[in-house]
């Protein structure tokens, strides 16, 4: 029964804290070339692409197509 109890609290948390802002988002970084600075990051699922300057994934979707909250 606890184990049960401890799942289901899991879940909640993990509904709660993800980021829907990119639930659907899979960014993968292009290494190609000699970007400097900057990164290349595209993303699989909408076809966004998006340049960064740190070394992190974006953090929002960019889809042009995506609806806006």
């Amino acid at each position: 029964m606890l184990v049960v109890v401890g799942l289901i609290i899991a879940f909640i948390l993990v509904v709660l804290l993800s980021n829907r802002a990119t639930r659907n988002c899979r960014w993968r970084e292009y290494r190609v070339g000699d970007g400097g600075d900057r990164r290349r990051w595209r993303c699989v699922a909408c076809g966004a692409e998006v340049f960064t300057s740190d070394a992190t994934a974006p953090k929002i979707c960019y889809d042009p197509t995506r609806r806006k909250p």
